[in-house]
């Protein structure tokens, strides 16, 4: 192992205080992302006489955008997981050649949404709504997110490699200038103000994606100019089959596990529109609030990504052990900090969207109920991160079906046939984590046993 690789903070610095300063700016540009794309929904439940039908539009379109996110948040932890682990062997050409195939995947991962923005959103929308207003809105909004997806798609693959490197203050920097442009613009371009015409959700659309393609210039700015540890020259986007083999092999569960969200909720809005489109209206919001705290739960995953794959690559058990831990402790505050502010504010929070009473109302009985999953769910998080970053993406992938498909879907489609469904039915979210976490302890026992406790101890 050269002495360069173990300069590196991620192999040196103590965890705990290494997870936070790695996972702070993550935390905050994770939340900043699920603050602007809970704007886009705040903006348009504003739009005179049309708010609930608005709302319920980008309902129908975030399965798509989701998908979106888990492909290239996949393919970015396939990325992470093998960038961190070869920096931690000192093998600069190899982690220089994964980045440069990184980018090159992401390129043909927007071509493929560029097709199906193209000439598929119609057939998706109409999949899940009858409603002409709602159709038309939310094939005018999910169209022009896909045909200019390249911001979104290109930006998170150059955001991985900025993490995998441990510069995660810039990564954060990049986020948050691309989430403060969509900020603004959205009243801008939604309502006609300064002088800009009136657009409606297109504008809301088009500010979305002109927030994405800023973040993206910033990404690829700091990764050319800041990235030392690796070459970034651009002959390395030469496609090579043996690593593009080796970053699905561990990001093609991360991008099932990932879709596994999208697909949840295109399932969950076709069972929730049986008892009535306010319901789907107010899981929609819900969702989109419930995001703050799960994306900073997403966020300290990422920093805790690389941490244990770069030790991995190390073979150092103890900093692997203390890495864990901690996240586990982390994650567990931090949802169970979110579940209590949601019991306490949800209301207050919920009465920014104008929406009817009865959405407003439902929306605030999801928030009673499935926030009792949330610590659950924040050590589930980390267990499928730190599998990512071990290489053993299967096992990440089983737990997230447990949570997000194999048990919620059908339990919903049970509880919507009895009377008061709109009630209760959103206990199915929370049982799923219980289950989920009960197999994410399984697992680890038997990872630490076969992977973690052959390692050495360097007690850094």
């Amino acid at each position: 192992m050269s002495e360069k690789a173990i300069t590196n903070k991620m192999g040196v610095q103590p965890i705990g205080g290494l997870i936070l300063k790695m996972g702070v700016p993550m935390i905050l540009s994770m939340m900043l992302q699920a603050f602007y794309n809970i704007v886009d929904s705040y903006f348009v439940s504003n739009m005179e006489g049309v708010g609930d039908a608005a709302v319920n539009a980008l309902t129908l379109a975030f399965p798509i955008q989701a998908l979106m996110v888990a492909i290239g948040i996949g393919t970015g932890v396939g990325v992470n997981s093998l960038l961190s682990r070869y920096l931690g062997m000192g093998d600069k050409e190899k982690a220089s050649r994964i980045a440069g195939n990184a980018i090159f995947l992401s390129i043909c991962t927007y071509i493929l949404f560029l097709i199906f923005g193209l000439f598929f959103v119609d057939a998706y929308i109409s999949s899940q709504t009858a409603d002409p207003l709602i159709r038309e809105m939310g094939n005018s909004y999910l169209s022009i997110c896909c045909i200019y997806s390249f911001g979104s798609v290109i930006y998170m693959i150059y955001e991985k490699l900025i993490q995998g490197t441990g510069k995660t203050v810039l990564s954060t920097i990049a986020q948050i200038s691309g989430a403060l442009t969509n900020i603004v613009l959205d009243p801008i371009m939604i309502f006609g103000l300064l002088g800009c015409p009136k657009m409606g959700i297109e504008g809301a659309a088009i500010a979305t994606v002109i927030g994405q393609v800023v973040s993206l210039i910033l990404g690829m700015i700091f990764h050319h100019t800041k990235n030392k540890e690796i070459d970034t020259s651009f002959a390395y986007l030469l496609p090579d089959r043996r690593i593009i083999a080796d970053i699905y092999r561990v990001g093609v569960p991360a991008i099932i596990m990932q879709a596994l969200m999208s697909v949840m909720t295109y399932c969950v809005n076709i069972i929730f529109v049986r008892i009535s489109g306010s319901v789907v209206t107010a899981y929609g919001i819900y969702f989109k609030i419930q995001q703050f705290v799960f994306f900073a739960a997403f966020g300290l995953n990422n920093a805790i990504i690389p941490i244990v794959a770069f030790n991995y690559g190390m073979k150092d058990k103890d900093r692997i052990k203390r890495a864990i831990r901690c996240g586990m402790i982390y994650n567990a505050v931090i949802m169970l900090i979110g579940a209590v502010l949601l019991q306490l504010f949800g209301d207050h929070i919920i009465g920014l969207f104008d929406v009817s009473a009865e959405v407003q109302a439902l929306s605030m009985r999801a928030i009673h109920i499935i926030t009792f999953g949330y610590v659950f769910a924040g050590v589930n998080v980390i267990f499928q991160g730190v599998f990512q970053a071990l290489g053993e993406g299967f096992k990440s992938l089983i737990i997230s079906s447990v949570r997000l498909l194999i048990v919620v879907i059908p339990l919903a489609a049970f509880l919507t046939t009895l009377p008061g469904a709109e009630n209760f039915v959103w206990i199915a979210f929370p049982i799923a984590e219980a289950c989920g976490l009960v197999v994410s302890v399984i697992f680890m026992i038997r990872t630490s046993k076969r992977k973690i406790a052959q390692l050495g101890d360097r007690h850094r």
